[in-house]
């Protein structure tokens, strides 16, 4: 695999022509990283208080310091380099397709996460999508799926049209925040109770708040089309998550400390919930528009990837040679279809939490999938000594995270990563029997 990516948001997509400087990397990086998750994260959030505000402060120390190894890595290589590929030249190929495999459930497990966010403020103009969370969300799945399987340029066309308006909810919120602040100071937020705060509260917001901030690595990524990648990727790549991290922040605890915990936590559209009641419900409807607007972009973006995943694995003997099937039109069907079915099955099997349980569970699971892929990558940092200091304190938080993550969530994680074992051991008996064919020949 030779690329890796936020399963909060799509990945950068193939670019061609003139390489990008520091700036349009940087640009990359935060349009990678914004998505639909921090939509829904407030309500989630909300029932921390003050816990989710310091979460948030040990969430982006953590994810600058996994993204100073990532780039770091990157930087060193001899070439455009992902996360299996450095996990198997440093631990052999077993390690390189579980990460490889990981990175693969990460993907269909955010695809279930986002399209769940797409439904709840969906929901705000058709009620019915509310009353059943999960078959709504698997309808999504599966009518993006259908736009998928037309074809990679229908595919891109729509991803052009909802990526554009992804910016406005939280450009419009964060103004909101300044405004409100200005006008009532510090009366507009929740008093500060030093009493209410608590390591293992900080320790949970911390790991949902992680679901909004992965995809820094997409310099990384995209690091062949990238001018001088040795100096410009670590730029960007703590560039890009330093201000993502800090716009979240402010928009995240401005929701969760200016409402009523109960209301957002309550809440299905707490972006809608927040303007509505410091602005109008016209605009707040817009909001809520453009928020279901960005989610389904996303669910595009990531199901794409989902199909294109397990088919690059083919070609490299990492995954079997059935999921490099394509149609006509390029399309790798049949792992396209298997990732939607298990994105499917994902939401389906969770149905009985509410909309807001619903996407905290799965936005826990998606972080915990994808932390393994971060771990990874800091143990083979450490095992080559590069970065040493940010590997050490990477590799803690993500342990931590794992930790607040929970049980539940944690164990599913490892659970559907070594689920891919007997796919590896078909994969290697299809080159074996490759390779006899060839001597014998």
């Amino acid at each position: 695999m030779t690329s890796f990516a936020s399963t909060a948001s799509p990945p950068p997509l193939r670019l061609e022509g003139r390489k990008l400087g520091l700036w349009m990397t940087v640009a990359l990086v935060i349009g990678n990283m914004i998505g639909s998750g921090v939509f829904l994260l407030p309500a989630s959030l909300a029932p921390f208080g003050w816990n989710a505000v310091f979460g948030w402060i040990v969430t982006i120390a953590g994810a600058l310091c996994l993204a100073h190894v990532l780039a770091r890595l990157t930087a060193a290589a001899d070439g455009p380099i992902g996360p299996a590929e450095l996990v198997e030249r440093s631990f052999g190929p077993v390690a390189g397709f579980l990460i490889g495999f990981s990175f693969w459930v990460s993907v269909w497990a955010g695809t279930a996460t986002i399209s769940i966010g797409a439904v709840s403020y969906a929901a705000s103009f058709l009620p019915i999508l509310g009353a059943h969370p999960a078959l709504s969300a698997a309808g999504v799945i599966w009518a993006v799926t259908l736009v998928n399987l037309m074809g990679t340029r229908s595919a891109g066309g729509f991803q052009v049209l909802t990526t554009v308006l992804k910016l406005t909810p939280l450009i419009v919120v964060a103004i909101l925040i300044f405004v409100v602040l200005g006008r009532e100071g510090g009366a507009a937020i929740k008093p500060f109770a030093p009493e209410t705060l608590s390591l293992s509260g900080i320790n949970q917001a911390a790991a949902i708040t992680l679901w909004a901030m992965v995809g820094f690595e997409a310099a990384c990524a995209a690091s062949g089309k990238i001018e001088n990648p040795a100096r410009n990727v670590p730029r960007a790549t703590f560039l890009g998550a330093l201000l993502c991290g800090v716009f979240y922040f402010i928009v995240c605890s401005g929701i969760a400390l200016m409402l009523p915990a109960d209301q957002v936590a309550k809440s299905n559209a707490p972006f809608e919930l927040f303007v509505a009641t410091f602005w109008s419900p016209g605009p707040a409807a817009f909001v809520a528009l453009f928020a279901a607007i960005s989610a389904v972009g996303a669910v595009n973006g990531w199901v794409l990837v989902q199909g294109e995943v397990p088919y690059e694995m083919a070609q490299r003997r990492l995954m079997p040679r059935w999921f490099g099937g394509t149609a006509k039109n390029g399309v790798p069907v049949r792992a396209l279809i298997i990732a939607s079915v298990l994105a499917s099955v994902l939401v389906l099997a969770n149905s009985s939490r509410t909309m807001g349980g619903l996407f905290t569970f799965m936005a826990l699971l998606t972080t915990a999938v994808t932390l393994w892929l971060y771990l990874a990558c800091a143990v083979v940092a450490l095992k080559r000594r590069i970065a040493v200091p940010a590997a050490i304190a990477g590799l803690l938080f993500g342990l931590w995270s794992l930790w607040g993550a929970g049980i539940e969530a944690s164990g599913y994680s490892f659970l559907l990563m070594i689920a891919g074992l007997p796919v590896y051991w078909w994969a290697r008996g299809e080159a074996r029997i490759g390779g006899e064919a060839l001597v014998a020949e």
